[in-house]
């Protein structure tokens, strides 16, 4: 088995409360509703939202995956930090670890920062271009949820 680390930081004019809450504490909700031509829902199949719950995203019809369960290890609701575990993977991964950190920044938006970790079975090599697709997936609802919150100045407040 192998462990391979990556980080990613962006930056946001979302401040890091609206953003983390949009993002992480309702994705369940909003994700599907903004992005209807590959998310069909995200169910929680077990638990309240917080450390331990287990979340169901379900893909829309034609896509490489039918479905996908993440398992929440630590929600903080103070310091903006969330931490869950891809399971249940087939083939190459063993799991994959995120841990995510919305900060303040001075200007009122946020600096987000994102760690992966893939936990590979065997002797499998990850491949970059399975990296960056993971990455372009989750910058893209990044995107998508900050043009959401910007249009929509009173939600999530």
């Amino acid at each position: 088995m192998g462990v391979f680390t990556f980080t990613n930081e962006y930056t946001s004019p979302i401040p890091s409360a609206k953003l983390f809450k949009a993002m992480v504490v309702d994705s369940h909700n909003l994700i599907p509703k903004l992005m209807p031509q590959a998310i069909k829902s995200i169910d929680i199949i077990q638990g309240d939202g917080g450390a331990g719950t287990i979340k169901q995203i379900n893909f829309i019809e034609g896509g490489q995956l039918s479905s996908m369960k993440n398992r929440v290890d630590e929600l903080n609701l103070e310091t903006f930090t969330y931490k869950y575990t891809m399971i249940d993977l087939k083939e190459k991964f063993e799991s994959i670890v995120y841990e995510v950190k919305f900060e303040p920044t001075p200007e009122g938006g946020s600096k987000n920062k994102m760690t992966s970790m893939y936990y590979t079975k065997g002797d499998v090599e990850l491949k970059e271009e399975d990296v960056k697709a993971g990455k372009e997936r989750a910058f893209g609802m990044y995107k998508v949820a900050e043009a959401y919150l910007l249009q929509n100045p009173n939600a999530y407040a």
